[in-house]
């Protein structure tokens, strides 16, 4: 048997683990089911839908030009804006940051491009401390794992094993298996963290071009405390998360709140256009933003692929996934799993490093049918296959990479045949002669299905038969 690639490896594990796959079952049935309930009306959901694809699409189709203006706007507002063409460059900016206020620990709110990034292995190396302030990024962060969702970074996690790591790391503190009490116990850890780090972190939900302003949604307080608290504030996002307007906001974030965590709005929603202003009693006295391109540029340039771009990072296609509901994120090996993962890190890192999750898909259409922003992700992924396989290059990284000389000449063989009728019909012919001969173990093809039986008379026979002419 062909030795199983990485990925491969990983799904199996998932799929022999029952408890993690209850975890992930329990969780996404009832995420599916409140988001239904919060769209009661479908064609108001249908017509928010193509209000935020418009407003993103027009962002994306305007892309240069407000991320121009928007740094105009912020420089305006006294918040210092930082170019980063990879992630090597966006880490060293932080660490720049770090460095001129002689900053040796940082408290962090919820960001997916650090963890794009790897801004916490980057500067746990240096002897920097990163410490996440989001409840279920600090319990991954104490068990050394990634995320393994956009939203939900701690999902594949039961209360009674996240009782057993605080018990683990925290022995001091009582055991328990109460999820207010196990809440409590991170709050006071994490207060004291709060107001002694000289700098704070964030991500970006979406970054207005016409003010200059920063949006940040989030449930628990800690993006606020991380934004406000500490004297310096950070702020990463990827290039793409510009809008034109104010006014583009308040559609994308009721659809956005809906469409992650089933609730009409978040908890806090938060506007940060400057640094702490003379007379103001709170805020940090200086803020930056970092925005990084890595790879999205590449993306931008492909008109089908761009729509990639459009993502407001929900977790909507994830929470439908059926590949995803089975084997959870960490079997992607990747910062993106589930559909927009599949798609999105294949260009970002290139298709030999991650061009195999675009087989993982049943391309059953979900993703795309609740994309709040109308990601067409299964055509995408689609797309994707084809990059793999294509004999010609084209701008998607490592294009034709996936590409097998015995695949590409078993179907340029198929092709031929079935062009002369009579090469076809006789290897048909041959076929059913001596279908009993045929392997049962056929490749990757049979690893998880039975290899088909051939019909004892082809088609044409069996129509030929039955007088019906099939020429």
């Amino acid at each position: 048997m062909a030795k199983l690639s990485d990925f491969r490896v990983r799904v199996e594990d998932a799929l022999a683990n029952e408890e993690v796959r209850g975890n992930f079952r329990k969780a996404m049935d009832g995420l599916m089911s409140r988001r239904l309930d919060q769209f009661p009306d479908e064609a108001e959901l249908e017509r928010l839908r193509t209000q935020a694809m418009a407003i993103r699409s027009n962002s994306l189709d305007n892309l240069p030009d407000l991320l121009e203006k928007l740094e105009t706007n912020l420089t305006k507002n006294g918040i210092q804006v930082h170019w980063a063409e990879t992630v090597e460059e966006a880490n060293q900016h932080v660490l720049a940051i770090m460095n001129k206020h002689n900053a040796k620990s940082m408290i962090k709110g919820k960001s997916m491009v650090s963890e794009e990034m790897g801004l916490n292995h980057f500067m746990e190396e240096l002897g920097i401390e990163c410490l996440e302030s989001d409840l279920g990024e600090f319990i991954i962060q104490l068990d050394g794992e990634m995320p393994s969702h956009i939203i939900m970074p701690a999902i594949h996690k039961n209360k009674r094993q996240i009782a057993k790591l605080f018990q683990e790391k925290f022995p001091d503190i009582p055991y328990t298996e109460d999820v207010d009490e196990l809440t409590q116990t991170a709050r006071k850890i994490l207060r004291e963290k709060f107001f002694n780090a000289p700098v704070g972190l964030s991500g970006v939900n979406f970054a207005v071009a016409e003010t200059g302003t920063l949006c940040l949604v989030e449930n628990e307080g800690n993006g606020r405390m991380s934004t406000t608290v500490p004297p310096v504030h950070i702020a990463v996002t990827g290039i793409e998360k510009v809008v034109e307007k104010l006014s583009d906001v308040p559609p994308l974030m009721s659809i956005l709140t809906r469409s992650a965590t089933a609730q009409p709005i978040t908890t806090y929603v938060n506007m940060i256009s400057s640094p702490r202003k003379e007379g103001e009693m709170d805020g940090p006295k200086e803020v930056h933003l970092v925005l990084l391109d890595n790879g999205r540029s590449n993306i931008y340039s492909d008109p089908e692929l761009l729509a990639t771009l459009r993502c407001i990072r929900c977790g909507a296609c994830i929470n439908h996934c059926p590949v995803y509901v089975r084997v959870g994120g960490h079997s992607y090996g990747t910062v993106y799993p589930g559909p927009i993962g599949t798609v999105l890190e294949p260009q970002k890192d290139g298709l030999k490093a991650h061009g195999e999750l675009a087989q993982a898909s049943s391309l059953c259409g979900a993703c795309g049918e609740v994309c709040p922003v109308r990601i067409p992700l299964p055509s995408l992924i689609n797309r994707l296959r084809y990059e793999g396989v294509r004999q010609d290059q084209s701008s998607t990284k490592d294009s034709g990479s996936r590409r097998k000389t015995a695949e590409a000449l078993t179907w340029k063989g198929w092709s031929f045949a079935a062009q002369h009728p009579l090469i076809y019909n006789t290897g048909a012919s041959a076929a059913a002669s001596f279908r009993k001969l045929m392997p049962s173990k056929m490749g990757a093809w049979t690893r998880v299905r039975t290899a088909p039986p051939i019909a004892a008379k082809t088609l044409h026979q069996q129509l030929k038969a039955k007088g019906i002419d099939n020429e």
